[in-house]
């Protein structure tokens, strides 16, 4: 199972402790060619995970406006991605959570069984602005090894992520980012109803910015790597939220 956290240092199930009330027991800039390149990528489907339509291809997926630029979420190539994302899971910050510090061959062995597999996880680089920033795992929850651990409906969808950028932590831009995902995803997933997220409990500063962006606690989940906080953003109320 991929690690699971956010804005300010990121991270990457055995049984769920929910609430016996809980509803839930129910069920660096781009360079003017790296542009280009992405400009000419973007009509072309049919070779990546993100097409194989578990879930609603990302690759698709618009660019939004938020209070903190234009944001987009851009499939990975590792080709073209490995070195930016091998430097971000080596900040201390991000490896104390993701636990994939190392030589570009480690990331690369996070990244490959993703990119390789049957679409259920789709890693994507958040450029913000012009400017990759943060990495970002969309996958289907219900489809994950954390099924095995609580309470998961059809279609749920999960986020992991990290914010990369230093300079970019600590601005609440991690809360504007994930309820702007979130919203991607509900907007474009019509199926799924719930988006899902299991940060470390340990880290509080991301625990925050989930809260913040809408979601609500749901559980403490005990996973394999780490004691989670299971965090839910309800599509019947993410106009409330």
């Amino acid at each position: 199972m991929p690690p699971a956290d956010a804005p300010t240092g990121p991270g990457p199930g055995p049984a769920s402790r929910a609430r016996p009330d809980a509803e839930d027991t129910l069920d660096l800039r781009l360079t003017a060619e790296l542009l280009a390149l992405l400009a000419e990528e973007a009509p072309v489907y049919g070779y990546g995970p993100e097409d194989s339509g578990l879930l609603d291809r990302p690759a698709e997926w618009k660019p939004v406006t938020t209070r903190a630029g234009v944001f987009q979420l851009v499939p990975v190539r590792l080709e073209r991605d490995l070195t930016v994302i091998s430097r971000w899971m080596n900040d201390p910050a991000v490896a104390a959570f993701w636990e994939l510090a190392g030589a570009e061959t480690v990331t690369a062995g996070h990244l490959t069984p993703q990119l390789d597999g049957d679409g259920r996880s789709i890693p994507c680089l958040g450029v913000l602005s012009g400017v990759p920033m943060s990495y970002w795992e969309i996958y289907r929850a219900d489809l994950d090894p954390l099924a095995r651990h609580c309470p998961l409906r059809p279609h749920d969808t999960g986020i992991h992520l990290l914010i990369g950028e230093v300079e970019q932590r600590g601005h609440g831009i991690g809360t504007t980012l994930l309820r702007a995902v979130a919203d991607l995803v509900l907007d474009n997933r019509p199926r799924c109803t719930r988006v899902v997220a299991e940060p470390d409990l340990r880290n509080t500063p991301s625990v925050s910015a989930f809260l913040s962006a809408g979601f609500r606690y749901s559980a403490e989940v005990e996973l394999p790597e780490k004691r989670a906080a299971l965090m839910v953003r309800d599509r019947t109320h993410r106009a409330q939220l």
